[in-house]
């Protein structure tokens, strides 16, 4: 039996080119999985093999800036000259029907999570040392140079951050940090506070504790 009816919000953050996306894809493959992507919102323009409403949902910046006035995102950031947010109607939606949602954005944007959901979980996603990240970075080839050293610069500002995380995965191979993030979640399922209330439903109030 489920103790915890409402979903759970798992936040997976990190420094960029960490590998975030491909971490999460490889949670959401793993047997027995049942988890729900939310989808984020984009003014950079669709990279070769992204899918409207699967990666982003790519829109003008004139659209962005209209829904952050009227206070529709969870969370929002502006980096290298695009903004990157995520909807509130599309989490709540998510969280009252009991779905685990997994959001995947950057560390200011967990940051403003935090403040806005305190139960949300977050796990900081780090690599197995500095260098191979800033090396795939550099490798990856789908930013100029400018975006490349802004992003490393960004990078190295954010290794300092972990310690506002609730959990640290390191990223050492694909499969073995996706198996460490479901068992956090596993793990924060059956924690009391989310829990005690629908357990005090099963055997009493808990008057006579």
């Amino acid at each position: 039996m489920k103790l915890n009816e409402r979903g759970l919000l798992v936040v997976l953050s990190g420094p960029s080119g960490v590998g975030k996306g491909t971490v999460r894809k490889a949670l959401f493959d793993m047997y027995g999985s049942d988890f729900t992507y939310s989808v984020s919102m984009t003014t950079r323009d669709m990279r070769p093999g992204e899918v409207e409403g699967k990666d982003y949902y790519f829109v003008s910046k004139e659209t962005f800036e209209k829904k952050i006035a009227e206070g529709g995102f969870l969370e929002y950031n502006f980096f290298c000259g695009h903004y990157y947010g995520t909807p509130m109607e599309k989490v709540e939606e998510a969280l009252l029907t009991g779905k685990e949602l997994i959001l995947e954005i950057e560390v200011n944007g967990c940051r403003q999570v935090k403040e806005k959901m305190l139960d949300a979980v977050t796990i900081f996603i780090v690599p197995p040392t500095k260098e191979i990240l800033y090396e795939r970075l550099r490798r990856r080839g789908t930013e100029s140079q400018e975006e490349i050293e802004e992003r490393i610069n960004k990078a190295k500002a954010e290794f300092g951050l972990a310690y506002q995380y609730d959990y640290i995965v390191v990223n050492d191979t694909v499969a073995n940090a996706a198996d460490r993030i479901r068992a956090i979640i596993r793990a924060e399922h059956a924690r009391t506070k989310r829990s005690i209330y629908k357990y005090y439903e099963m055997v009493g109030d808990g008057s006579e504790q």
